[in-house]
């Protein structure tokens, strides 16, 4: 009797389980029997490592196999368990030393000539096996990159099941074909998903701010300027409202180009979503910059927070952690769909519990909204003859749920583009670069005040710790207690006020919120003049 184990790693949703892989050969008929709660791709592996280990040379044992995934309670799902099993039934057979195998992570998918082909999901992967205590993982060749990510973790990155068994036995390498140049590599099909980032219009934003759109470019709106630079520094959220062809989405599109470069944890947290979803681009195996995800107002609730068959899979609001969710037309989504989107606001993860099993996803994001004031978006142009009525103005209006918009900090009214700003006879606005050299300070600033919490932006801060460790200036919260007394501040919108008035004053680098960043702050929630000048916490 053979037996062998070596180990891979299933994936529920981000986040790794370790499994080990035994094979049990014994005497009697051949079969193959593969057992520990798979499903229909893993189930296919019997065949496909069967070929693989024929075609690379080694010899199939004609005994009765039983391979076991442990813990059998977890299910376990993709192909990516290939490499495990066709090892650990080589160790069974003796064709390599058991012993090289059983402090292994193997993780890939074999194809029938024997070559190991990428899977998604090799970063959280690796790093649940790094948890764990392993320090060495075999993957595929093209995804070594991405696995070299995680410090402390020997990474071998191998082409074929041929190449493994060398490696493993000491043998010479066997001689490989090189890739043709210019020819399609069949072998990347397995990172990208068809569709997965074309349906959210996901982009990960330019590798230098001055590459992308540029703020320079928007005519006008110096107030909705303002706001985007305040939620880009304290990372709040923002609804652009105003009549069509304002410029609501042109700057929502440049906001990714304002917002500072991700930190390295940050980079892995996004990097590990995107392998998990199929979307990370071959070559690139670390995102650097802040995800942008825009999907249409078609998008159903699934599709935004997660969902799918079997296993949950990331949806919106994760792909875009760390980074900008910009629903464009916002009422035009269903109600279901942005109502779904408060827990995820709140706690920074969305939480789906479905028969197969219950997945906890990364979910920190800017939300961006733009909408227009009615169906046809002429209801606060002056003389644009609006004929929507009343009752139908406020049903479109209220698509967008109080609840909803509570959590919203920023609300402002883009207004219409004058012809001395369209034509260029008014004074041009400052450029991407300018406005995110401004967002790197205050988000510098705000780092180095809470450096000893676990936040790092404004947004993040609890209510309590506002109202007890970081005060206002004296007497500069007198017209929010107002507000609250007339019914138009929640105490959640009281703690909103307070984090945007930090970020405020980070720009205009106060040591502590005054009487007129508040009172900006206030005028930025409720749309309500208080008499601030624009430019109000820019920097003389």
């Amino acid at each position: 009797m053979g037996f062998a184990r070596t180990c891979s790693v299933a994936l529920l949703g981000v986040e790794g389980v370790v499994v080990e892989v035994q094979a049990d050969l014994e005497p009697g008929v051949a079969a193959f029997t593969l057992v520990g709660l798979p499903d229909k791709s893993l189930s296919e592996s019997r065949d496909r490592v069967r070929a693989a280990v024929v075609n690379s040379g080694a010899e199939w044992p004609q005994k009765k196999l039983t391979v076991g995934l442990s813990p059998a309670s977890v299910p376990k799902s993709g192909s990516g368990f290939d490499l495990a099993i066709a090892a650990s039934v080589l160790g069974a057979a003796e064709r390599i030393d058991p012993r090289a195998i059983a402090d292994l992570v193997l993780i890939g998918e074999l194809g029938l000539d024997g070559r190991v082909r990428p899977v998604r999901g090799i970063l959280p992967a690796v790093l649940a096996a790094a948890d764990a205590g392993y320090r060495q993982v075999v993957v595929p060749e093209q995804t070594a990159g991405e696995a070299s990510l995680v410090p402390g973790v020997s990474v071998l990155g191998v082409r074929s099941l041929r190449q493994l068994i060398a490696v493993l036995t000491d043998e010479p390498a066997p001689e490989e074909e090189p890739t043709e140049e210019g020819r399609p590599d069949a072998m990347l099909a397995g990172l990208l998903l068809p569709g997965a980032g074309l349906g959210t219009g996901l982009s990960t934003g330019p590798g230098d701010p001055t590459e992308g759109p540029d703020l320079a470019d928007v005519a006008g709106q110096h107030r909705a300027r303002r706001a985007l630079e305040v939620a880009a520094a304290g990372s709040h959220h923002l609804l652009l409202s105003g009549p069509p062809g304002a410029g609501k989405t042109m700057l929502a599109e440049r906001l990714p180009g304002i917002l500072p470069p991700l930190s390295r944890q940050e980079s892995l947290e996004v990097t590990a979503v995107h392998s998990v979803a199929g979307i990370l681009p071959p070559g690139e195996p670390l995102v650097r910059r802040a995800p942008y995800c825009a999907p249409h107002h078609s998008a159903t609730m699934q599709s935004l927070v997660g969902g799918g068959n079997g296993l949950p899979r990331p949806g919106a609001v994760s792909l875009a952690h760390r980074g900008i969710l910009f629903l464009d037309e916002a009422p035009e989504f269903s109600g279901k769909a942005l109502d779904a989107l408060r827990q995820p606001l709140e706690s920074g993860h969305v939480v789906i519990a479905r028969a197969a099993g219950v997945v906890r996803l990364p979910a920190r994001f800017l939300l961006a909204l733009a909408a227009n004031p009615c169906p046809c978006g002429r209801h606060t142009l002056h003389g644009a003859g609006c004929e929507c009525p009343a009752a139908l103005v406020r049903r479109y209006q209220a698509r967008l749920s109080g609840p909803l918009l509570d959590r919203v900090d920023l609300r402002v009214e883009a207004e219409p583009v004058t012809r001395a700003d369209l034509l260029g006879q008014g004074s041009r606005g400052e450029s991407t670069a300018a406005v995110a050299e401004r967002v790197r300070e205050a988000r510098a600033r705000a780092a180095t005040r809470l450096a000893d919490t676990p936040w790092t932006v404004n947004s993040e801060i609890p209510g309590h710790e506002l109202r007890t460790r970081h005060l206002t200036a004296p007497g500069a919260l007198a017209e929010a207690e107002r507000d609250i007394e007339r019914g138009l501040l929640t105490a959640r919108g009281l703690d909103r006020v307070l984090r945007v008035a930090w970020t405020v004053a980070d720009l205009a680098g106060h040591d502590r919120p005054d009487h007129q960043d508040i009172a900006l702050a206030l005028e930025l929630r409720t749309g309500i003049a208080r008499g601030v000048p624009v430019g109000a916490g820019e920097r003389a």
